[in-house]
């Protein structure tokens, strides 16, 4: 069950006062920030707006959202960063699920017994990690954790950030992701070229995730080489506060240029193939946004992200492709 730190949520709001609040978080917590929102009303009496339009990260915190609503704080829930504040009035506040990990972390370590692993995990299981290093341990598994980088705490990785895992890359033999999140797991794989296992406690089996890996990076290697004979090229710029990437789209956009191809520059939202489909007269696009969009969704046409758009123009120049995903930030 998923624990919102509330105690924090209303140490706030008595300390500051606010006139009403807003709250978000990912979509499989939705209920539970629900429930502390009218617990809040109930305390304080004061409106609490629960935003239901999606968050992903700490790049996509709808700040604006607030600001609109006019509320005094927005409580951004269930992204845990090694900050406690993005911006002004944006609190991020910690969400744990206190689910059991000793069943399926003894099932690892008899897989795993006398392999040296990385441990990695999302924000919902971080107060997990030193419980089942300590079982894995005892039964035979060298366990590192990696220390933390960019936003990110010790052995924590975000879908698109990876730095405690891509520092232990040269010193362990595969990693073991605490989770569900093969959505998180797979960028493990990708960024490190390492067999990635996911420990699934509520299922309570152990799945390695790294032929499901390979699959994605097919997928987006295949759209390179497609978008290699593209001749007209969109370069998209989100628009959410944490995925404004203006210098890099120029930057794709003259290198394209100086390849001899069109570019044309767009600004959206929410990156979908049903938008892209209204734009005319594009062969291939670029979008510096969000990695994962280009590689975890279908499209009509090639979308790609930052580093499969280095790959390509390193295929452009007759250069070599390289492993353009082994990279601590896909940004």
């Amino acid at each position: 069950m998923i624990v919102i730190d509330e105690k924090r949520i209303f140490e706030e709001i008595k300390s500051k006062q606010p006139a009403s609040v807003s709250l978000n978080g990912p979509d499989g917590i939705l209920p539970q920030i629900q429930e502390t929102a009218t617990n809040i009303t109930k305390k304080f009496g004061i409106p609490a707006y629960v935003l239901a339009d999606t968050t992903w990260g700490t790049c996509d915190l709808n700040s604006n959202a607030g600001k609109i609503l006019g509320t005094g704080i927005q409580f951004n829930v269930g992204h845990t960063i090694n900050t406690e504040s993005i911006e002004k009035n944006v609190i991020l506040i910690d969400a744990f699920d206190d689910v059991n990990f000793d069943s399926v972390a003894n099932k690892c370590a008899k897989i795993l017994s006398g392999k040296t692993i990385g441990l990695v995990t999302d924000s919902q299981h971080l107060h997990q990690m030193d419980n089942v290093k300590k079982i894995l341990t005892d039964n035979g598994v060298d366990v590192k954790i990696g220390k933390g980088g960019g936003q990110l705490n010790d052995g924590q990785v975000f879908g698109c950030e990876f730095y405690p895992a891509t520092k232990l890359k040269e010193k362990v033999d595969a990693y073991v992701f605490l989770g569900q999140s093969n959505f998180h797991a797979s960028g493990i794989a990708l960024s490190t070229n390492k067999p990635t296992y996911v420990l699934d406690p509520y299922f309570n089996e152990v799945r390695e995730i790294t032929e499901f890996a390979q699959k994605l990076k097919k997928k987006a290697t295949l759209a390179i080489y497609k978008a290699a004979e593209a001749k007209t090229f969109g370069i998209i710029v989100g628009l959410k506060e944490g995925q404004l990437s203006k210098l890099f789209a120029l930057e794709f956009k003259k290198q394209l240029e100086k390849e001899g191809k069109e570019v044309q520059l767009f600004a959206l939202t929410d990156i979908t193939s049903d938008r892209l489909n209204n734009l005319k007269g594009i062969d291939a696009f670029i979008q510096v946004a969000c990695p994962r969009i280009s590689t975890d969704n279908q499209f009509d046409k090639p979308v790609l992200s930052s580093p499969q758009a280095n790959a390509l123009l390193r295929l452009l120049r007759n250069e070599s492709l390289q492993e353009y995903f082994e990279l601590p930030h896909w940004l």
